[in-house]
């Protein structure tokens, strides 16, 4: 063996040899099918982009939607929860004269719950 020439078939002599590391010449239509092809990535990309934006917008939308709807639904909680507190003020009133209640000949003790504290949540 020689010092200083590579031996047939070793690393250095394959890389030479490899058409990858050479360059090879670019003929027109490889020209023109590298410029379609990244001109047709192009677009699929601004596609693509515009359907993730088309997206995210709709969702926006829908989360303002629901966000209105929530504010509107806690409202009438509220109103719903100031209607039974009334009712049942009245309610409470009303068993302190009601001829039915204080009538001896009717009077049969009837447990009931509260009324407003079985409906409000816990």
């Amino acid at each position: 063996m020689s010092q200083g020439l590579p031996v047939a078939g070793s690393v250095l002599q394959r890389n030479v040899a490899t058409p990858r590391n050479q360059p090879q010449p670019q003929s027109p239509e490889d020209d023109d099918r590298k410029v379609r092809r990244r001109e047709k990535n192009r677009v699929a990309a601004q596609r693509s982009r515009k359907k993730q934006t088309q997206k995210a917008d709709k969702l926006h939308e829908e989360y303002e939607c629901l966000e209105q709807e929530n504010t509107m639904l806690q409202r009438e909680i509220g109103k719903l929860r100031e209607e039974l507190k009334h009712l049942s003020e009245a309610l409470k009133e009303h068993e302190k004269m009601c001829p039915l209640l204080l009538c001896p000949v009717n009077f049969v003790p009837v447990l009931r719950p509260d009324p407003v504290a079985s409906c409000l949540p816990r």
